[in-house]
């Protein structure tokens, strides 16, 4: 009995079209560290895809760190990350942003739907002594979308909370490791939910939607950019050989491909919601993505992992299960063949 990967997105391949990208660009020189031909035109496409004249892109090796080499450009070492308790930012990534923060502090905020409201906000900056240097500051906050509980924000939502964080002098920062499954979720353009809601800058998220090694800091800020610059280097994520971390990205953008595996995933989550919704199982949470927590006791999910499902408990009587690009639906049938007599039976 074959496995079949529910454990991560993160599992999956690399989509053809990146492979071919990359082996396209495997063509005679060019010039080291991001002065190549790819980059420059990367950077072109980033401008027109998320609507912003001003927008750089900065490629990086992971998800990490694209989250904390960004926020560390608009947090000093003084300030304070405001993020839901939930965020990977906080829970997941090693204390990756206060180390590249120089000790920048990160505020788990409560929030219903796992993410962020706008009482959040307002509660965390009336309980901050500001201008009290015996208190970090509160200087950036930044969403998860969708979160890691697989909810996802609406536009308004991040706009509202946007404006919020604005007035108060505050950046906006959005962890996007699955941005395209929420745009397709959303069913709006890539502006709509970055530039023109109010994000400062964010993480791509290409790692998890078919890129082979690369991800990416987008920034809608010049003088934020021209930090980036700086510390991207300082960090040893500057590639020598970027073009080929480029190609990836350029095939990514290109033509809605990242929007369209996403949209793969996506459905094969929602049909796999529905089959085990009709078995009795219910969710944490609805799922908005391709990311779904369902409610299964200890001993059928030993018999899950023994029918050769491959997925993550993420505590006692919790599952995660997560599709992607490469999710058919032939996969989606026959998981549901295989959990029917350990889920009908419990």
């Amino acid at each position: 009995m074959h496995p079949i990967e529910l454990r991560s997105d993160n599992a999956a391949g690399v989509a053809p079209e990146i492979i071919a990208a990359v082996a396209a660009a495997n063509v005679g020189s060019a010039l080291a560290y991001g002065g190549d031909d790819h980059t420059a035109q990367l950077r072109e496409l980033v401008r027109e895809v998320f609507q912003h004249p001003e927008a750089e892109v900065f490629p990086v090796i992971s998800g990490t760190a694209a989250n904390s080499l960004a926020l560390s450009a608009v947090c000093p070492p003084w300030g304070s990350i405001l993020c839901h308790e939930t965020a990977h930012i906080l829970r997941s990534e090693g204390g990756a942003t206060s180390m590249f923060g120089a000790g920048a502090v990160m505020r788990g905020l409560q929030g219903e739907r796992f993410t962020l409201q706008p009482t959040s906000l307002h509660a965390a900056f009336a309980s901050t002594n500001w201008g009290d240097p015996h208190h970090s500051q509160p200087s950036v906050v930044s969403l998860t979308c969708p979160t890691d509980m697989g909810t996802v924000y609406r536009v308004d939502e991040v706009a509202a909370l946007a404006t919020i964080a604005h007035e108060r002098g505050l950046r906006m920062h959005l962890d996007g490791a699955r941005l395209a499954n929420a745009l397709v979720a959303l069913g709006c353009s890539p502006a709509a939910l970055t530039a023109s809601a109010g994000v400062d800058l964010f993480s791509l998220g290409a790692m998890k939607n078919g890129s082979l090694s690369t991800d990416a800091i987008v920034c809608f800020d010049p003088a934020v950019s021209a930090q980036l610059v700086y510390r991207v280097k300082r960090a040893g994520h500057v590639a020598s050989k970027m073009r080929f971390q480029s190609a990836q990205l350029h095939a990514y953008l290109t033509d809605g491909l990242w929007l369209r595996l996403a949209a793969r995933a996506n459905q094969a989550m929602a049909a796999l919601a529905a089959g085990l919704r009709e078995m009795g199982v219910t969710f944490v949470v609805e799922p908005e993505a391709n990311m779904l927590f369902a409610n299964v006791e200890q001993h059928a999910a030993g018999s899950l992992a023994a029918a050769g499902l491959l997925f993550y408990e993420m505590s006692p009587g919790v599952i995660r299960l997560v599709t992607s690009f490469q999710t058919t639906d032939a996969d989606v049938a026959e998981i549901l063949r295989r959990a029917a007599p350990v889920l009908t039976a419990s």
